[in-house]
């Protein structure tokens, strides 16, 4: 997928978001990136990167191709871990963060305050990040399950809720009443996204067999059957028409606005970018440039170089 060529050229003014006048990331964090550095062998993909992500905001993560974007996902989501730095991601209210530095210098996963729980996510296996943190992801090469229904991967994706219920299988056999319970809960959420996607006229056809943007749309769908805090977005525009990006801002936003879902997304498209992201946080080289609302980010000397290139060097 190649960047765009200019930071100014491809992105409308009139399409740029107004972040919340607070800055949610600054005063409301759901989730805090600290230090975070990722080496392989002598190769520094991520070099001491931090930022927030505000509570119910959507938070891109752009830059040119290279710059360390996908390496910040997959550390986030646990599929890395980091070789330094430290990456937290609260439930409840603002003041579990008050045990942030506490909860580090323990040897725990996490830290539960009645109804608050502060999760350290680096120190976490990647099914626990997305099971009991509430982290999930799309990502940039679609992972569906071809050969299964539409409706079957939306079923799929909330099997541990469903195995619960079963008490691993036997309350399925025996056809007890709390698994029928979670079995109707399971199919109207699965409902639900599928309108929600306009998916409900293919649920019973092959995953495989849907057109790419369709097959875009559903992997979120898949996602959101988690319940996710957050939800990490690899390139969701990737491939998609002008009409499919469109559509796809109008999703994104009511996922937010319906759901209360934090979002952070790697996208290449300035369109959406600068269309619904509220906070925007620049790369280049693995180090961090830029971090402010769309207009501040759109307006930065650095991240004009880093997107044009410049014959002077550029001060951070």
């Amino acid at each position: 997928m190649s960047t765009p060529t200019s930071m100014t050229d491809t992105i409308d003014p009139s399409l740029a978001s107004h972040a919340h006048p607070e800055h949610r990331w600054h005063s409301d964090p759901l989730l805090k990136v600290e230090k975070l550095t990722m080496r392989f062998g002598g190769l520094t993909a991520v070099n001491a990167v931090t930022f927030n992500c505000g509570r119910g905001d959507i938070t891109a993560l752009i830059g040119p191709n290279g710059a360390g974007k996908t390496t910040v996902f997959n550390c986030i989501t646990g599929f890395y871990k980091p070789t330094e730095g430290r990456i937290g991601l609260r439930h409840g209210s603002l003041a579990v963060w008050d045990e942030f530095d506490a909860l580090t210098t323990s040897t725990d996963q996490r830290l539960i305050l009645g109804q608050d729980h502060l999760y350290l996510l680096e120190r976490m296996p990647d099914f626990h990040v997305s099971r009991t943190a509430k982290v999930a992801r799309t990502f940039q090469n679609i992972r569906l399950f071809a050969g299964m229904t539409v409706l079957e991967n939306l079923l799929v994706a909330q099997h541990n809720a469903l195995m619960s219920a079963s008490a691993f299988s036997i309350a399925g056999i025996l056809k007890l009443p709390g698994y029928g319970r979670a079995e109707a809960a399971a199919i109207d959420k699965a409902k639900y996204w599928l309108d929600k996607t306009n998916l409900t006229a293919r649920a019973d056809d092959p995953a495989g067999s849907l057109p790419y943007g369709d097959q875009r749309r559903l992997e979120i769908a898949r996602a959101m059957c988690t319940n996710p805090v957050l939800l990490c977005l690899d390139e969701p525009a990737a491939g998609l028409n002008p009409k499919e990006s469109l559509d796809l801002n109008t999703l994104l936003r009511s996922i937010r606005a319906d759901h209360d879902t934090s979002l952070l997304l790697i996208e290449h498209d300035m369109s959406v970018v600068m269309g619904i992201s509220d906070h925007v946080v620049v790369l280049n080289y693995g180090t961090k440039i830029s971090d402010g609302t769309p207009e501040q980010v759109r307006n930065d000397p650095a991240v004009i170089a880093a997107y044009l290139g410049s014959d002077e060097e550029v001060e951070d």
